[in-house]
């Protein structure tokens, strides 16, 4: 199993309006195994999933799926039914609080919300339910997770991403894809793909994907995409700079930002003069970590990383 998904994932999915169909359906094309969802008042139905499978996905699979995902009225009848150990959420924001809790009441392994405008008091009430709990929550505005050829978690396109030896862990959804994408070019590859998400509170940060590389035999390298407001970079950096065993380099987005105005995400906003890119990227460079330039430069900023680590 990769870092934190993988063959043994058995995923239940958590809103299966228009975009859950969508990505469920990417999902089970690429070789998740989707054991089920949850759509209230429609349990003991199924929705059925069809189509060529991702050429991406898991070798020796065929060429077509046909599968029938049944519906159960709670996370609970589900877990109990699939033995589900990951959920994904597509629940809109007003109730998708209430989702991640409910799942975490239940004990899911893995939660990854990648729901986008969830009030930021809902998520605070959600850190706090999740204390002392044994659920992992990824996001949420989040892409999700994959780790190539075993398994996809949410919004990432499957097919840029390969099997090789670089972890990746980012804020920003699309340059996710670009990192992975010339990770894959250059013939890294990668180990799994995290979208940690870019809003002001989250579930799992940069340090707690750090330090799951870092335990990692296949993982040998990592790229950390950030960008501008908060202080998780810098937190990161000093993490880093102590703890790290292994060549790390990223990007930090939001260079040209104006201070006060927010920028993508969330919490891609600098406030009081903190925050700032340059911050950032001197945190960085101090604890030994290349930083790439420019977006295009991704792939080639952690070969830098790994030729001067040998």
């Amino acid at each position: 199993m990769s870092v934190l998904v993988g063959r043994d994932t058995r995923l239940l999915v958590q809103g299966l309006g228009d975009a859950g169909k969508f990505h469920t359906d990417k999902a089970i094309a690429y070789g998740t195994e989707v054991v089920g969802a949850v759509r209230p008042g429609k349990g003991g139905e199924s929705v059925r999933f069809a189509g060529d499978a991702d050429a991406s996905g898991v070798p020796g699979r065929q060429n077509r799926y046909d599968v029938e995902v049944p519906s159960f009225n709670t996370v609970r009848d589900a877990v109990e039914a699939t033995g589900a150990n990951a959920t994904v959420i597509y629940v809109p924001p007003p109730f998708a609080a209430d989702a991640i809790m409910e799942a975490a009441h239940v004990g899911i392994e893995l939660i990854v919300a990648i729901t986008e405008g969830i009030p930021i008091m809902d998520m605070v009430r959600v850190k706090r339910y999740l204390q002392g709990k044994s659920s992992r929550l990824i996001g949420p505005n989040c892409p999700g997770l994959t780790a190539p050829q075993e398994c996809k978690i949410g919004i990432m396109p499957g097919y840029i991403h390969k099997p090789g030896k670089a972890g990746v862990v980012s804020r920003s959804g699309t340059l996710t894809y670009e990192g992975v994408k010339q990770l894959s070019d250059n013939g890294l590859g990668q180990t799994c793909a995290v979208g940690i998400g870019g809003d002001p509170v989250n579930g799992t940060n940069f340090i707690d994907v750090l330090e799951l590389f870092n335990d990692d035999v296949a993982t040998e390298a990592v790229l950390m995409i950030g960008e501008i407001g908060g202080a998780a970079e810098e937190e990161a950096a000093a993490w880093i700079k102590v703890n790290m065993r292994k060549p790390v380099a990223a990007f930090i987005a939001g260079t040209t930002a104006p201070p006060g105005k927010r920028m993508g995400h969330a919490g891609a906003i600098i406030s009081g003069g903190k925050g700032t890119a340059e911050e950032k990227i001197a945190a960085l460079e101090a604890a030994g970590v290349i930083v790439a330039q420019t977006p295009s430069d991704l792939g080639a900023a952690v070969l830098e990383a790994i030729d001067r680590w040998a």
